[in-house]
């Protein structure tokens, strides 16, 4: 899978990347919907495609027991799992694994429109409710923009429309960007979800720059489309920044090419780990949201997901509109 190079492989020493105690997210302050977990184990027999053995950081266990005993205490009280494999098995893995935690509200699997088992495969996910949509972006070495032009692959999209599901990026470009524009006026009963954007990568040049923001800006104007916040923090010189004007300046026009009804909370665990504990990115979300009107934190932390996912809710503390 390909991962956010720079930042990220500057790592981290747990002193550098800690707030102080008093600043940390407050227990409690829910309910939160985290809208981007992954899930693996690569003490499975074969293994597992992502983590790769030497990424200390990751490569143990992420199950559900896990994140819970973590985000819990924080008000999370459920979350989306997004695949972290190409393996058509492995999306059943997933149901599976989600299945047996009523804290995971459902999955966003893996599928190739256009393929020859595609139509039977989303058929047969589609059958489980906990089966959301699919992710289609820059990872397993896809190119959305080139491959949207390949036979059936609109024609899936539509399918994937008319079951109600969602597509949803991966690790956006100007490129990927671009290509979800294309999708979104082909395809506009498509509920679509932009994933990262935050840590996006910015075309160099101010004309590719100036494209970049009217194609987000376009996109803006599609009531199906939805982006995450996610992949918040920065590191810089190994040590987190806690600038919250240095946040605002990279959120604020997301936020408003978007609104605050078409924006999502997720953390991206645990390849968040790779920048900062889940304490410490969960704190820089909240304060950043703190600044927004009355009202679009909870639907920044939860509702907007229902708008964007249609999810139900598994267990009596999850919120349901």
């Amino acid at each position: 899978m390909k991962r956010r190079e720079a930042i990220k492989l500057a790592a981290m020493s747990a002193a550098a990347l800690a707030f102080n105690s008093g600043a940390r997210a407050r227990k409690r302050p829910g309910p939160i919907l985290d809208a981007h977990i992954h899930l693996f184990d690569p003490t499975r027999p074969g293994g597992v495609p992502w983590p790769e053995p030497d990424d200390k950081a990751l490569y143990r266990p992420a199950l559900p027991p896990r994140y819970q005993a973590l985000a819990a205490g924080f008000g999370v009280v459920g979350a989306i799992a997004v695949e972290a494999s190409p393996l058509a098995t492995d999306n059943q893995w997933l149901l599976a694994v989600a299945k047996a935690h009523p804290f995971i509200v459902g999955i966003v699997g893996d599928l190739v429109p256009g393929a020859p088992s595609y139509r039977a495969d989303l058929d047969r996910l589609h059958a489980d409710p906990l089966f959301l949509g699919f992710r289609y972006g820059n990872l397993w070495n896809r190119d959305l923009f080139a491959d949207m032009d390949k036979p059936g692959f609109i024609e899936g999209l539509k399918a994937l429309a008319q079951a109600g599901l969602v597509l949803e990026s991966a690790n956006p470009d100007a490129r990927l960007v671009q290509a979800m524009l294309r999708i979104s006026e082909r395809v506009p009963s498509l509920r679509l979800v932009i994933d990262h954007l935050p840590h996006a990568s910015l075309p160099t040049g101010d004309a590719a720059l100036k494209e970049y923001w009217a194609n987000l800006h376009a996109l803006g104007q599609n009531p199906n489309v939805f982006i995450k916040l996610s992949e918040i923090p920065v590191v810089v010189n190994d040590k987190l920044v806690t600038d919250l004007a240095f946040y605002e300046g990279r959120l604020d026009p997301l936020w408003n090419a978007f609104g605050e009804d078409r924006i999502l909370f997720g953390s991206d665990w645990p390849n968040s780990d790779h920048v900062a504990p889940y304490a410490d990115t969960l704190t820089l979300v909240q304060r950043y949201i703190a600044l927004k009107p009355p009202g679009a934190p909870e639907k920044y932390f939860w509702k907007n997901s229902i708008a964007a996912y249609k999810w139900r809710k598994r267990s009596p503390d999850q919120p349901s509109v």
